[in-house]
């Protein structure tokens, strides 16, 4: 049996525990063998941001636990001056459990030391504070979640899901997390180093003045997308396009353009659509190596092993 203890504290992201909660708890009806427990520092229930509280055990109950998950918050470092929190999470890694968070819960793994020398995600819009808070942490921008030695990070709330769908395959193999995901709906295996941008379009708010113009260029890719041609499009000039597109998206230009492309280009390797050079050539990189570096730089792996990844037999479930 694998032991979960979510440690809570006052004002968590709701979200944050019950998306993980509910992977490891359907991955018991397909084999795995999770038992969870929610936990505090203080008290018999605490109250989640959006007013939903949760019984909570004491700490203590939590000390034979293989894994420790965090919930972010609108403030989590707030969180993170409550000693006996912090003390917990860094016993907890000293016995070699393994440590995760969700989203801003980084905030709390820095804050107790855990994240020193070693890569981390966090929700994008909370990277520039974390790098700012703690320089000695290398933030991976990009990333849905993030495993180093142990410690695991995940970026905006969802990503919680696919956090935990990974522990699960580690657990127990991919065949148990893929009827995991088939059950709560969702992507199977989105690979940690998938871009937390991923499906650009759907983090544009309907008012964004920009999401017309991303939806035209998803559509012309094979185009050149410069941000001259861009700019002109949406009517601005070049510096007033960079600076106001950059402010509205989070990313440059070029960055957000890449992503279409990459995102473009992934489908059809996952589901081998052609040759790296045609697909290539359909998301508008030009050449299988201009696209190799772009998926390097911005995922951490060519394409290549995007597409092995995508056929690779499922692994049998480890015996516990």
């Amino acid at each position: 049996m694998t032991k979960v203890a979510f440690l809570l504290f006052d004002g968590f992201q709701i979200l944050d525990l019950t998306g993980p909660a509910a992977a490891f708890e359907i991955a018991g009806h397909f084999g795995a063998d999770y038992s969870l427990i929610m936990v505090a520092t203080a008290g018999e229930r605490i109250r989640s941001s959006g007013g939903i509280t949760v019984e909570v055990a004491p700490l203590d109950d939590a000390r034979d636990c293989e894994v420790i998950f965090v919930p972010g918050a609108n403030r989590a470092w707030e969180a993170a001056q409550d000693g006996e929190l912090i003390e917990a999470l860094r016993s907890a890694a000293d016995s070699g459990r393994r440590v995760a968070s969700v989203c801003s819960g980084a905030f709390i793994l820095a804050a107790a030391g855990l994240l020193e020398g070693r890569r981390a995600a966090t929700h994008w819009q909370a990277v520039g504070e974390l790098k700012r808070r703690h320089p000695n942490v290398t933030v991976d921008a990009d990333s849905i979640f993030v495993e180093d030695r142990g410690i695991w990070t995940s970026a905006g709330v969802a990503a919680g899901i696919d956090l935990a769908l990974g522990m699960i395959s580690r657990d127990y193999g991919d065949d148990v997390a893929r009827k995991v995901a088939q059950k709560m709906v969702v992507y199977h295996r989105r690979p940690g180093t998938q871009s937390q941008h991923s499906e650009l379009l759907e983090l544009v708010t309907p008012d964004n003045r920009f999401g017309p113009l991303l939806a035209w260029a998803r559509a012309h890719l094979t185009e050149p997308l410069n941000v001259e041609q861009l700019a002109e499009r949406a009517r601005l000039s070049v510096r007033q396009f960079t600076r106001s597109f950059t402010q509205s998206m989070g990313l440059p230009p070029a960055k957000a353009i890449q992503r279409l492309r990459i995102e473009h280009a992934r489908a059809m390797i996952e589901t081998a659509a052609g040759s790296m050079e045609e697909i290539a050539r359909r998301s508008g990189f030009g050449s299988a190596e201009r696209m190799r570096r772009a998926f390097i730089k911005t995922t951490g792996q060519p394409p290549q092993s995007v597409r092995r990844s995508a056929v690779r037999p499922s692994r049998p479930a480890r015996a516990r």
